[in-house]
Order: structure tokens, then C-alpha cells, then sequence
């Protein structure tokens, strides 16, 4: 992507997140994200062809960035073992923390099942690119246990967010953990 279509990208972004700080999903319209970003109605649907796409963009921003080889953020380094599913987990639970006045905007609105396809979608990309060591200690189908594991990770997201985020990244990818890898252990032992 050239360079001034990603920065106009990364500004309707970044307008969006900004706009979902102060309102709800379901309350904003394209014309508060164009004024907010400061770009053209044709700018913004050359980028994204409705709201809901944005939304589903920002989903794959955050997926994305945990799946990129990325050094020292600052408040967090995962950059010493990529591969490793209790990493990826604490990785994405720290952006989530970064962004939980949007993520529980987004998971109490009208949109919040659709949030949550895009969420769950994008998890179980990032699963079966990165979560190899996980997926091959089983003997169940792939595709029915990244079911399973993403339909739990939401689950404690939510009730993580609704608590207000009181946990660190590390303590729920421990207590998430705790809960999945007795699966393994069962699948391996029968």
C-alpha cells in the first residue's frame, strides 16, 4: 500500500477509534468519521465501503500486529518467543487492555454480534498461523478445537472487559491456560 493511502487508512482508523471512545457503535455515522479524520465521503469509501467493514478492519489491524515480528512496544515485549500460544494470547489481551473502552463500547451495542464474528474470525486466523504447537498435541479436527479454544478466548474477554480489566494480560493468559490445557492433557491420555 503506498505510503499516503496508508497514513489516510491509519487516520480513518484512528478517527474511528477516537469516535468510539465518546460514542457508541450504533450512534456513529460515516460523515462523523469523515469530519473526525478530516477526509473526503469518496476518500473514506475508497477505503472502506461501509462502517461495518471499518469495524472489521480495525479487528484485523490488532490481529495483524500480534502476528507481525515486532520488537520492544514499550509497555510490552513479545518479541523473545512468537510462537508460543501463551505469548500470542498475553499480546492480544494487552492491545485489548489498550483498547477496552472501545472493545466493551463495541461488545454492549447493537453491532456486538457482528464484532464478534469479525473478533472470533480474525482469533482463529492468528490460532492456525501461529498456534502450531497447540494444534499438534490432539487428535481431534483442527478446525472443530480452534472452534473451541476461540469460543472460550471470547468468552473470557468479555468477562474480563465487564470487569474492567482488573487482571493483568499475563494472569488471564495464565487463567485461560489453566482452563484449555486440561484438553490436551485428556485428548493425549485417551
Amino acid at each position: 500500500m503506498e505510503r499516503r493511502r496508508k497514513k489516510t487508512r491509519q487516520a480513518i482508523l484512528a478517527a474511528f477509534q477516537e469516535l468510539l471512545a465518546r460514542k457508541r457503535y450504533e450512534n456513529i455515522i460515516v460523515q462523523d468519521i469523515i469530519a473526525e479524520a478530516d477526509v473526503g465521503r469518496s476518500t473514506f469509501y475508497t477505503h472502506f465501503e461501509t462502517k461495518d467493514l471499518l469495524l472489521r478492519a480495525m479487528c484485523e489491524d490488532m490481529f495483524a500486529h500480534v502476528l507481525e515480528d515486532v520488537s520492544d512496544e514499550g509497555s510490552h515485549d513479545f518479541s523473545y518467543d512468537p510462537d508460543n500460544p501463551a505469548v500470542i494470547v498475553s499480546h492480544m489481551l494487552y492491545h485489548m487492555k489498550d483498547q477496552q473502552k472501545n472493545i466493551r463500547s463495541l461488545l454492549t451495542c447493537e453491532s456486538r454480534d457482528l464484532f464478534l464474528r469479525y473478533f472470533r474470525e480474525k482469533l482463529s486466523e492468528t490460532l492456525t498461523a501461529r498456534g502450531h504447537s497447540l494444534l499438534c498435541e490432539h487428535t481431534l479436527p483442527d478446525d472443530f478445537l480452534i472452534h473451541h479454544i476461540t469460543g472460550s478466548f471470547v468468552l473470557m474477554v468479555e468477562w474480563w472487559m465487564q470487569g474492567g480489566c482488573v487482571q493483568s494480560p499475563e494472569e488471564m493468559a495464565e487463567m485461560y491456560a489453566a482452563l484449555i490445557t486440561p484438553i490436551f492433557h485428556e485428548i493425549n491420555n485417551t
